[in-house]
């Protein structure tokens, strides 16, 4: 349920202080004059507020219903935000830190995660200033109406399901490793498009934090027996290289984007929100989740480069040994699963609230309402499934996904944000103009990284370096940086 918050005349005291009761969600300044809370219009008559609560702007009345979404702690978001960040893309950061050198490579990996929580917050700002916005489609039609929707629900539907397509790739690729590839490679994608629906079936993203937990655990227990047993092993100890020269165009945009998709999560970031207590709490979330992962890539990037120097492999497990790598990717399957499982849970969400906005049916037990999810749910991951077998190399899908979707939801977006929130005062102070001026500039970095990271996937696609769609080959082919054709 949530509080009311625009003013409605109800009586005007002696001191000037109007009483007024909230009818809809718009954010007002506020101070505390000894009696109870006191806000102030934008003409500045003081108000002072008795609140009741209504229903909520994204899910309607769940007084008495069967599910209800707004159930999420900080520490709920916090662990969703974290088991979709921390995933895939950790597997491919050490390989990108040696190929751009040590020192470009930590410096984008931080930098990166700078710009991803301020753009992070400028999400969650956004969705206090206007809390019936629940996805970027609803922002999309906020700013530029029904194309603006349209346009939005196609992009975030997409860059969801071609996540989800990792993962199930990812889990085909665990599979082979576990069992020196036992079976057809389509065979095992198609078991992890099974386990990852009938996991993604619970409406509620706090039934799905409670399985990030694990999630959370795995890959990083998973990584850090890798990295320890590269330390142990020592592949190549110290053969790094400070900055890498005369890296070709090309070969050089594939580690960015791939430290781009480590902080791919921006684009659940506001069906996130909406389904916590307090949707002012989210900041204490994404500072959890970016300080959290940001530590963890620069730590295991560092390392892993270090101990195995030019024969670190992508995925990262493959620079252990083949037991190490089988341990750690038996390990790894929860969240290989899970943070699948979690995009997954965000992209059919919205599909099911957008059919049944202003009914019951969200809300209900029924077969209407249970079987349209279900419906939705087999759908986008039998979609993802087809992804994965289209495109069966590791790299090259992530690589694409962040030049198509993650520089715009990431970066280019938000700043947008920014720039609609701010309207008419984004020149009112100094700050403000500052402000404007960084957002622009991350707008046109966004663009940037799109249209190089095109150049660099669709290069890829045009060599054949995509593999063979729907084989049954092996699809465990960990690529040393020793074996590409670097300088």
């Amino acid at each position: 349920m949530a509080t009311a918050t625009k003013p409605v005349l109800i009586e005007k005291g002696s001191d000037d202080v109007v009483h007024a009761k909230f009818t809809d969600l718009e954010r007002l300044p506020t101070d505390s004059d000894g009696q109870g809370q006191v806000q102030y219009t934008d003409e500045g008559q003081r108000i002072r507020t008795e609140r009741y609560q209504v229903e909520d702007p994204v899910f309607g009345d769940e007084e008495g219903a069967v599910v209800h979404y707004r159930t999420c702690e900080w520490w709920h978001a916090g662990i969703l935000m974290l088991a979709e960040t921390i995933s895939l893309g950790v597997l491919a950061l050490p390989q990108a830190v040696a190929t751009l050198g040590l020192f470009p490579g930590m410096f984008c990996i931080f930098f990166l995660g700078i710009a991803a929580t301020y753009t992070g917050y400028i999400i969650g700002q956004f969705k206090q200033a206007f809390p019936q916005i629940q996805s970027f489609a609803d922002a999309g039609e906020l700013i530029a109406g029904p194309i603006g929707r349209e346009v939005m629900a196609v992009s975030q539907v997409l860059i969801l399901i071609f996540i989800m397509a990792a993962h199930v790739l990812s889990f085909s690729i665990a599979m082979n490793v576990l069992t020196n590839h036992s079976l057809c490679s389509v065979w095992f994608g198609f078991f992890g498009l099974i386990i990852c629906f009938l996991l993604g079936l619970p409406r509620t993203l706090k039934m799905v934090s409670f399985l990030s937990i694990f999630s959370c655990i795995s890959v990083i227990v998973a990584v850090t027996v890798a990295m320890v047993a590269i330390g142990i092993t020592k592949p190549d100890m110290g053969n790094v290289v400070a900055i890498r020269p005369n890296v070709p165009l090309d070969k050089g945009l594939g580690p960015v984007m791939n430290i781009i998709l480590a902080y791919a999560g921006h684009v659940a970031f506001f069906s996130f929100c909406a389904e916590l207590k307090k949707p002012q709490d989210f900041p204490k979330a994404l500072a959890f989740m970016q300080i959290t992962a940001c530590t963890f890539y620069l730590l295991i990037s560092a390392v892993i480069y270090y101990y195995a120097g030019p024969k670190v492999a992508s995925p990262a497990l493959g620079s252990a040994s083949p037991i190490v790598a089988k341990t750690a990717f038996g390990i790894a399957l929860p969240t290989i699963i899970i943070a699948g499982v979690v995009n997954g849970s965000v992209a059919c969400k919205y599909i099911y609230v957008r059919m049944w906005k202003g009914t019951n049916v969200i809300h209900g037990g029924g077969l209407k309402s249970v079987g349209s999810w279900v419906a939705i749910c087999a759908v986008l991951w039998t979609l993802s499934w087809i992804i994965a077998e289209a495109i069966p190399s590791f790299n090259l899908l992530l690589g694409l996904i962040s030049a198509l979707f993650c520089s715009w939801f990431s970066y280019g977006l938000p700043a947008i944000l920014w720039i609609y929130m701010n309207k008419g005062k984004r020149f009112g102070t100094k700050r403000k103009t500052s402000l404007f001026f960084l957002n622009v500039g991350i707008f046109f970095m966004g663009a940037i990284i799109c249209g190089l990271g095109l150049y660099s996937s669709g290069t890829a696609l045009a060599t054949g370096a995509a593999g063979q769609p729907f084989s049954c080959e092996n699809n465990y082919k960990p690529e040393a940086l020793s074996e590409l054709d670097m300088p």
